[in-house]
């Protein structure tokens, strides 16, 4: 059984919530108070769908109990509660998932951040691979996807991509794609049809927020350089491209993709705050280990999490021992949901259980 009296406080604040949102607000206030009261707004329905299963099943359990009840409505009664204790038991379930603390960077953007590892050009294609996969995946969703800086490989693809997810529960979702990937397949250049290993690392970074991290302006200096690469009569002919260093923690984000230096400026800031604030995150999951070792992954970027075999169309979880012979429809991004899914799920189970045996 749930305790009432946690079912009783959520109630009361989403009535409070609903109460002081009729009233005039500050702007800042009244989006504070929405987003919580929106937050709120699935775990009371939850609640009350709940306890009207539980009182519909007192009552039936009361005309059972009574000897004046007529046999055939007994009899009744008695199938009526084996599937309503069905019910009450999944609603039970729905509510627990409901009332598990969230992560309170779910529902941020993401910076996405993905750089070939071994394998030299083969991995430089993978890494495009990765991100046009992301990219896929994430239009499905509803999300933009804008680059923020990318190298691109000799033969194609990305050495390092960095792009900016904007969408609602973007990280919520992404977050357990953080991690080593790897591919197995024959290049297109190896004429003996030997099959290669490369990988790619995934970085999914929510996006912080000024308010997240403060940066001391002494601690950081700032360059500007020439823009390198394709770029045409621009390139080389104005130091558009700037690149910071964060002196104390030796962090060092370049941009040149835009022709304005003022907005790569802006650009390589918002990267670095995001990667001091993923540092502060690392260093507390780091000190609650313990804690998180029953849960998917580890959030360590050296853990290998995937693997992507080309000649057997298939695609392999292996922190969730999940294999998918759908290759294609995965690295088109249609597919992807399926793995997420699982991830999510089998994370939520991991956190039921730690709140169970607490």
């Amino acid at each position: 059984m749930l305790p009432d009296q946690k079912l009783n406080a959520l109630v009361a604040r989403h009535t409070a919530l609903e109460r002081d949102l009729a009233a005039v607000l500050p702007a800042e206030t009244y989006v504070k108070l929405s987003r919580e009261f929106a937050e709120l707004a699935p775990v009371v329905e939850a609640v009350k769908s709940y306890r009207a299963a539980q009182h519909e099943l007192d009552d039936l359990t009361s005309l059972i109990a009574d000897p004046s009840t007529d046999p055939e409505m007994r009899s009744i009664a008695e199938a009526e509660k084996r599937d309503l204790e069905t019910r009450r038991t999944a609603l039970e379930q729905e509510l627990r998932l409901a009332l598990l603390p969230k992560d309170a960077m779910d529902d941020r953007n993401v910076i996405l951040e993905i750089r070939a590892g071994t394998g030299g050009d083969e991995a430089a294609l993978f890494a495009g691979n990765l991100f046009r996969m992301y990219e896929r995946y994430a239009a499905k969703q509803g999300w933009k996807v804008e680059i923020m800086t990318a190298s691109e490989g000799a033969m194609g693809g990305f050495k390092e991509v960095i792009a900016e997810i904007r969408g609602r529960g973007a990280f919520a979702k992404l977050k357990y794609e953080s991690g080593v990937h790897r591919v197995q397949r024959v290049p297109d250049t190896e004429a003996s049809g030997r099959i290669h290993t490369s990988t790619a690392t995934v970085a999914v970074l929510p996006e912080a927020q000024d308010v997240d991290v403060a940066i001391n302006d002494a601690d950081l200096r700032i360059d500007t350089l020439r823009s390198s690469g394709a770029g045409g009569q621009h390139v080389n002919k104005t130091e558009s491209a700037v690149r910071v260093t964060h002196i104390p923690s030796g962090i060092v984000v370049t941009m040149q993709e835009d022709r304005s230096q003022h907005r790569n400026r802006a650009k390589a800031m918002a990267v670095l705050r995001t990667r001091l604030y993923d540092f502060q995150r690392q260093k507390q999951d780091a000190a609650r280990a313990a804690e998180r070792r029953g849960q998917v992954g580890t959030g360590d970027r050296s853990e290998r999490i995937r693997t992507y075999n080309y000649p057997q169309g298939r695609v392999s979880d292996h922190r969730i021992n999940l294999t998918l012979y759908k290759l294609p429809q995965i690295l088109e991004g249609e597919a992807l949901g399926e793995i997420i899914d699982v991830l999510v799920a089998e994370n939520q189970a991991a956190l039921l259980a730690a709140e169970e045996t607490n």
